[in-house]
């Protein structure tokens, strides 16, 4: 999670993570972002032990200085732990989940509604995705897309 934007990324799912595969999901965004990983200032991370040096020496070349959380300290990581709690309420306490693909299907969905559509109080009532480019008639008709199997409503103003 971007905490300047709000902005969630899923990078990598899996039931039984490793250190090595922690690894590979942090080489991936380094070699996809190239030189965009230097406007990341910060990672940060808890005490884990599926990250370890191999994880750090990532990121220590091309990425962001890490940083690890104090010992069981969930709110030094706030965000993501209100991230998480919100993606449990909302997410998978109403679905009925059918295994790793449907997981990540609706995790998708559900971080798309987050980064287009949700408002965050943080940023002004606005998504993290909000283009002030676009401008939609206030006289316009409302319209309601419905996401993640009808658990969550979407409403906007049709262009």
């Amino acid at each position: 999670m971007e905490i300047a934007t709000h902005r969630v990324h899923i990078l990598g799912m899996t039931e039984h993570p490793t250190q090595t595969w922690v690894t590979q999901q942090a080489r991936n965004p380094v070699i996809d972002l190239g030189e965009q990983t230097n406007a990341f200032q910060f990672l940060i991370r808890d005490r884990d032990t599926q990250y370890g040096a191999p994880f750090d020496a990532v990121l220590a070349d091309k990425g962001p200085q890490v940083v690890k959380t104090p010992p069981r300290t969930p709110r030094a990581n706030c965000f993501v732990e209100r991230w998480g709690h919100s993606m449990r309420e909302e997410y998978t306490d109403h679905l009925l989940i059918h295994g790793q693909r449907h997981a990540r299907t609706i995790l998708n969905e559900y971080v798309q509604h987050l980064n287009d559509h949700r408002p965050h109080q943080g940023r002004g009532q606005l998504p993290p995705n909000h283009n002030p480019k676009v401008l939609k008639p206030i006289d316009s008709v409302v319209q309601r897309r419905r996401r993640l199997q009808g658990t969550i409503n979407e409403y906007h103003r049709a262009a």
